[in-house]
């Protein structure tokens, strides 16, 4: 089960959240759960296990991921930063194309154009 989401107040607080669900879901070391680690490759992480990663931060913090995320995310800051924009706690990101962007936008009615600063 997920820690409780109520501290989650910037970018850096999920980041630290999706780090602990990750050690303790996968039991991967924290210091391997740095911000520029690949997913897949650096933490070994398969794409089933990547879905159901994003499916528990979705339902944990009530937004949706368009298809396509894994095509646009490849490491775990991405995923944290990506994660914390829908939520509205960042700015839109600039790794994201366009097109993804719109889906985002698109699968969370909630979510401004930039997001938060």
């Amino acid at each position: 089960m997920p820690a409780p989401v109520d501290d989650v107040k910037n970018w850096m607080n999920m980041f630290r959240w999706i780090v602990k669900l990750i050690r303790d879901e996968y039991d991967i070391a924290e210091a391997r759960l740095v911000r520029m680690a690949l997913l897949e490759t650096d933490l070994g992480i398969g794409i089933e296990q990547l879905e159901q990663l994003l499916d528990t931060i979705a339902a944990s913090f009530a937004i949706r991921f368009p298809a396509g995320v894994l095509d646009e995310v490849l490491k775990l800051e991405e995923l944290c930063m990506l994660a914390s924009w829908i939520k509205g706690l960042y700015r839109q990101p600039d790794f994201i194309s366009d097109g993804f962007a719109e889906a985002c936008r698109s699968s969370n009615p909630g979510l401004s154009l930039q997001g938060a600063a």
